[in-house]
């Protein structure tokens, strides 16, 4: 799979008592248009799985170029502590969106599906925004760039 290359993203929800949660995933991609409808895959032995499984709302923040150190800080344990110095701001129901990022999307949970040792969480698309920069990409192992000359 390393030679394909992905987005770089970090999804990000509050957990039961509003504390910020969040982790980098790649595997992020549209489903649907009518409705809009996305989706992104965690794995079962994630910190942040169960929060955002029962999570109301959670947003797909699209990393820019410039920010590969965050997408390291949100994929290594231990989990607390990745929100300490990061500017965001609150998004769709509440859920985070980070300053600095390419695009982000607001979801809430339509649906969930079990799938080996990642669960499928499907999200409704409610609000998006887009930043001015380019987007992280992440192949064969290293973070590089998607940017249109």
């Amino acid at each position: 799979m390393g030679k394909f290359p992905t987005g770089v993203t970090v999804v990000t929800t509050r957990d039961g008592e509003g504390v910020p949660v969040g982790l980098t995933v790649n595997a992020f991609t549209s489903v649907s248009l009518d409705p809009p409808l996305v989706l992104v895959c965690i794995d079962h032995a994630s910190h942040s799985h169960d929060c955002l499984l029962s999570a109301e709302s959670f947003v797909v923040n699209v990393l820019s170029t410039a920010q590969g150190t965050l997408a390291r800080r949100f994929a290594s344990d231990p989990s607390e502590g990745r929100f300490d110095g990061v500017a965001w701001h609150p998004g769709p129901g509440g859920a985070l969106v980070l300053e600095g990022v390419s695009a982000w999307v607001g979801c809430t949970l339509e649906a969930a599906h079990e799938a080996g040792d990642h669960t499928i969480l499907v999200g409704r698309v409610v609000e998006a925004g887009v930043g001015t920069e380019d987007a992280l990409a992440y192949y064969r192992g290293a973070f590089t760039t998607v940017a249109v000359p």
